[in-house]
């Protein structure tokens, strides 16, 4: 969790928080999608996390994904802006958020796939047909979403 966002959670204890995140969508050679089992709530979504204040979103995104996987992007290219109510969401924790997920797709990257200790249990890539069941809720709509463009691109 983002320093800032720790800060904030002192003051406001659980009530809901506007949070700004930089994820990444990591897509292999294989068009495999990898997917993180999150330590918190035992599901499965992709690399990100929140924004630091005056820190651009894509050196935000870059920072998660080399921290969560290990990995480092070489490019990013915008996949979407996602908001609203499907992103409200609730930690195991009692920390209440609702999510501004700035969501890159990066298809070139080097590194050496390494969960980080407390926030990730496992990385896995999946292919569409094999996207386990377990999605963390304020990434469903997402992924979704990259399956269905995905779909489209090679039908």
């Amino acid at each position: 969790m983002s320093s800032y966002i720790m800060d904030l959670r002192k003051i406001v204890g659980h009530r809901p928080l506007l949070q700004v995140g930089a994820s990444v969508i990591v897509e292999d050679k294989n068009n495999r999608i990898l997917l993180q089992l999150r330590s918190d709530n035992h599901c499965w979504g992709y690399p990100g996390g929140s924004v630091e204040l005056d820190e651009e979103v894509e050196s935000a995104a870059k920072r998660e994904l080399l921290e969560e996987t290990g990995l480092m992007a070489h490019n990013l290219e915008l996949f979407g802006v996602f908001s609203g109510k499907d992103l409200h969401y609730i930690y195991p924790n009692g920390d209440e958020v609702s999510n501004i997920d700035i969501v890159f797709l990066c298809t070139n990257y080097s590194g050496t796939l390494t969960c980080q200790k407390g926030e990730v249990d496992d990385l896995q890539f999946f292919s569409i047909e094999n996207i386990p069941d377990n999605i963390s809720p304020p990434v469903r709509k997402q992924i979704q979403l990259w399956i269905d463009r995905h779909e489209n691109k090679h039908s």
